[in-house]
């Protein structure tokens, strides 16, 4: 399934992704009489039985003629796949040739970093230059979303533990990461996690480490690579953290960026974000997850 949020009337509603159209969850289960759930948390906290309910309701809607409870895509305003993650953890220089553009040395443990929630966004929105950089860097990224809670996992059962699958950008302001030797306030700006537009059930995507993944800047193609060039697989890469802290449900993992950023080019050739660029990442079978750079006020 492909699940995703969005705004009505300033309330959060779940929707499903159909040929169609998106099935406008709350109202489709409550015509049916099915005790659906009305979020993709809860259908986190649920599991299969939410996975089963919205199956049913998804087949209840393609049988039936009323077509009320589909909307047209266009129409909505996104919101992050995930609202109040837990953790959201981030792997840097996990490309081979991302780490090779940026003249770093091969990692051979991954290096973990931290976003914090306030940093999420949305398909279709904006996200706000900060005033402290002019120096802002786009990052397309396969997310990880945790189904299960994981603990001292091992890599050959790590899939078991994903729910699901998402685009992502690791928006980073440059100038603020080498400020230290700590990344943290160069990554977690507000608006600097865009996350979506749909999160993609992990049953859709059998290999994660063989996927098409690409940014462009105003149409301009910018990064395009696979997942396969990730130095740590998402198995290796779950099993890892689950050694040294707890995964739980809704938990998000970004699992690095490909090469092509702008920090990878020469230093007089480097032109970071402005008010006005439309950022696209796009990933095989996750779809495209786009954002426009806002001014900062």
């Amino acid at each position: 399934m492909k699940l995703l949020h969005y705004k009505h009337s300033d309330q959060l509603r779940l929707g499903v992704k159909i040929e169609e159209g998106i099935i406008d969850v709350a109202s489709a289960s409550q015509a049916f009489g099915i005790a659906a759930p009305q979020t993709i948390e809860e259908a986190l906290a649920s599991g299969e039985e939410a996975a089963a309910q919205l199956e049913t309701v998804m087949k209840l809607v393609l049988n039936d003629a009323d077509r009320s409870y589909l909307l047209e895509e266009a129409s909505l305003s996104f919101a992050p796949v995930v609202t109040n993650p837990q953790k959201i953890i981030c792997v840097g220089l996990n490309y081979r040739k991302h780490a090779e553009e940026t003249k770093a040395e091969i990692p051979t443990s991954p290096i973990l970093f931290n976003k914090f929630a306030n940093a999420l966004s949305a398909h279709g929105g904006s996200v706000e230059l900060p005033l402290a950089s002019d120096e802002v860097d786009y990052e397309a990224e396969l997310a990880i979303i945790i189904g299960k809670t994981a603990k001292n996992i091992e890599e050959a059962d790590a899939l078991s533990y994903v729910f699901g699958y998402s685009c992502a950008n690791d928006l980073s302001a440059r100038n603020l990461q080498r400020r230290t030797s700590q990344w943290m306030l160069g990554k977690s700006c507000d608006g600097f996690a865009p996350i979506g537009p749909y999160l993609v059930t992990a049953d859709e995507v059998p290999n994660p480490d063989g996927l098409s993944i690409s940014c462009s800047v105003n149409g301009i193609q910018k990064q395009h690579s696979n997942t396969a060039d990730m130095i740590f697989s998402c198995r290796s890469i779950i099993s890892y953290i689950s050694k040294h802290m707890t995964l739980v449900p809704g938990d998000v993992i970004l699992t690095g960026t490909p090469e092509g950023v702008v920090i990878g080019y020469p230093r007089d050739e480097r032109v970071y974000l402005q008010a006005g660029d439309i950022v696209s990442v796009q990933i095989e079978k996750l779809g495209e997850l786009t954002v426009t750079m806002s001014k900062a006020n």
